[in-house]
């Protein structure tokens, strides 16, 4: 009889206006609606890139390097270095903040720091034109060259700055399998979710001799999705782990300080994130 009430309840709480849930765990209890609930994540990411073909052109080049390869460089784990606020940008870094729009979605916006490093000494082939006083003026057709530091040294590693805006499901996770849980103390929630926005990179670029541009630089935009979990301890403090996936176009690489000198590519890359964060919820 008691749990034929507790169903009757959920099924009328869930039309409130308040969107009030109620549970079975050891004892019952009234579960608040995430609705207007604001979180903030910091974290660190590891990466990956497929590889990708990189125009550059200028006043007296236009060429093609095709399926260049490229890793990411997270940072050696160093407590002063990961958490000394004037070096917290070295290693590869998530944060975001979001807000609850109801008790299972929410949108928030993030910055992913990520660090794309082409992998020097790599053999690849080129096609175009190079017109410069310089060993590497003629014209190529998938020729045979490797990328060594005189040619081209090619990384966003201050870095390749993904800012963009997110939405989010979070569902319940051990309440979906049954499994009995006090949701004040613990709630673990599987997240799916998808994204887009600008790729703001600090480009550390060196094209045959030539001076580079270091400078942040909105260079195109990106596409991602999502899925993880969320681990909720005592309903403020959480622990996250996301496997993100995305596309890349970087449509305007600044190389060197001339305007008329740029690059373009585009790639797929993946994350895998880990975060802490915490809530507050000023409406309950």
């Amino acid at each position: 009889m008691l749990i034929r009430l507790l169903s009757l309840l959920l099924i009328l709480a869930s039309f409130s206006a308040q969107a009030k849930e109620r549970f079975l765990g050891p004892r019952t209890e009234e579960v608040k609606s995430n609705k207007g609930k604001i979180y903030l994540f910091y974290g660190w990411n590891s990466g990956w890139y497929t590889n990708s073909n990189i125009r550059f052109q200028g006043d007296n080049y236009d060429f093609v390097l095709n399926d260049v390869v490229a890793h990411d460089r997270q940072t050696a784990f160093d407590f002063g270095t990961y958490f000394n606020p004037s070096t917290i940008t070295i290693p590869q870094t998530n944060f975001r903040i979001g807000f609850f729009i109801n008790h299972k979605i929410d949108i928030s916006f993030g910055i992913d720091h990520m660090k794309y490093v082409m992998d020097q000494g790599q053999r690849t082939t080129i096609t175009g034109s190079i017109d410069n006083e310089t060993i590497y003026n003629g014209n190529y057709s998938d020729d045979d060259i490797v990328l060594d530091e005189d040619f081209l040294t090619f990384e966003h590693t201050d870095g390749l700055n993904y800012l963009n805006f997110e939405i989010t499901r979070n569902d319940n996770l051990l309440k979906a399998l049954n499994i009995r849980s006090n949701e004040d103390k613990i709630k673990l929630d599987f997240l799916v979710g998808f994204g887009a926005g600008g790729m703001l990179p600090r480009s550390n670029i060196m094209l045959m001799e030539n001076v580079r541009h270091d400078e942040f630089h909105l260079a195109g935009y990106g596409i991602d999705v999502k899925t993880g979990l969320n681990l909720s301890l005592f309903k403020h403090f959480y622990l996250r782990s996301e496997l993100k996936g995305g596309f890349a176009h970087l449509t305007d690489i600044r190389t060197t300080p001339s305007k008329s000198d740029r690059a373009r590519q585009r790639f797929l890359f993946g994350q895998l994130n880990f975060m802490v964060g915490f809530s507050i919820n000023p409406f309950n």
